[in-house]
């Protein structure tokens, strides 16, 4: 198999599924999106004949740490983790089964969100559980949004001519979590051994009480409702009724209580995260955004750096009101360089398919 190749990345998310055609030098060809997760006419449509498949998979575990060709028992493998990231792991388990029936022979390539955080030290990774649930559950924090981690960090670098040392990065979409990259590993991360811990999230909760769900269990839901409502009806949607923060931004503007009480929460639980990732890093020399939010709401960003004004962040009101694609938006006087990063987790996957199948 040629390492230059037209790869084909399968990004399926909790409610869509995004279909990305890059040529060998990652030039885009086509771009597809669906609702659902229904790969039925987008290959069809595309202009060109991919030579490997990239599938994007929230959960590797703690057996897959770099992306692997998939074969049977891999994809039993990752059936079994279903249940670690409900909204995610089926969706891609399903458009896995989709693509490679609609491309029989094109060999197909697991990519991971967890992988990049393998690099989690002990003291980031490990809860205070029995030791025996530990080990016998493998309970740690593995850490998500991986791809779109890596991928920043690549990308930042490029743009300053340079890595930063210390870096935090803020992939804020519908899913939300911050890392700590330390010369470009992970050292700390938001989300946990699933990826409810952590921020205020659209649909999900971040961090809770434990003892919030097993109050509810013991006085009468069942763990199935408890379960969906932490993932599906809780975050700025159980604050507001909405997940969309464009909608919110625009309750918050007409002074409604509720979207403006929801904006002081997340922003309360995204300072507060923002400084345990800098603590864990020891100072910080640049701060990242990218993500749904992270990339298009600059009120989210100006509010953060104002939070972190104490830290050395400042940024530019007019550079960060006119972003558009990948930018520095760093006041003239900040100690800290701030970036707007487009998140490409196509070019991540893409990347790692070729180093598969190069091997």
């Amino acid at each position: 198999m040629a390492v230059l190749m037209r790869v084909l990345t399968v990004n399926p998310g909790s409610s869509s599924l995004k279909v990305s055609l890059l040529d060998p030098d990652d030039t885009l060809l086509a771009e597809d999106s669906a609702p659902g997760h229904e790969i039925a006419g987008i290959v069809g449509e595309m202009p060109a004949s991919p030579d490997a498949i990239g599938v994007r998979f929230v959960h590797g575990g703690t057996d897959y740490t770099e992306p692997i060709l998939i074969d049977a028992a891999v994809t039993k493998h990752l059936q079994g983790l279903a249940d670690l990231a409900p909204l995610h792991q089926p969706a891609s388990l399903h458009a896995l089964s989709e693509i490679t029936a609609a491309l029989p022979g094109v060999p197909a390539v697991a990519c991971f969100d967890t992988a990049f955080h393998a690099t989690l030290p002990d003291a980031a990774a490990t809860y205070a559980l029995p030791s025996e649930w530990r080990t016998r559950f493998n309970l740690r924090r593995y850490g998500f949004h991986g791809l779109s981690f890596s991928y920043a960090v690549r990308r930042v670098g490029a743009l300053l001519g340079g890595r930063p040392a210390r870096m935090v990065i803020c992939h804020l979409g519908s899913g939300a979590s911050l890392c700590a990259v330390a010369d470009g590993r992970s050292v700390d991360t938001t989300m946990g051994f699933t990826p409810l811990e952590g921020l205020i999230m659209a649909s999900r909760a971040g961090s809770i009480d434990p003892g919030i769900p097993l109050w509810l269990i013991k006085h009468g839901l069942s763990a199935e409702d408890v379960n969906s409502a932490l993932e599906r009806d809780s975050g700025l949607r159980g604050l507001t009724g909405t997940g969309d923060m464009r909608r919110i931004r625009d309750l918050a503007e007409q002074r409604d209580v509720n979207a403006l009480a929801a904006l002081d929460a997340y922003h309360h639980r995204l300072r507060a995260c923002a400084a345990a990732m800098t603590a864990s890093l020891g100072g910080l020399d640049a701060l990242v955004f990218t993500g749904g939010v992270g990339e298009h709401d600059a009120s989210v960003r100006m509010r953060l750096a104002e939070d972190l004004a104490y830290l050395g962040v400042s940024i530019d009101p007019d550079r960060n009101g006119t972003v558009e694609g990948d930018t520095e938006i760093t006041a003239a006087d900040a100690v800290v360089r701030t970036l707007v990063v487009a998140a490409r987790e196509d070019l991540e996957i893409a990347s790692g398919v070729r180093r598969v199948l190069r091997s």
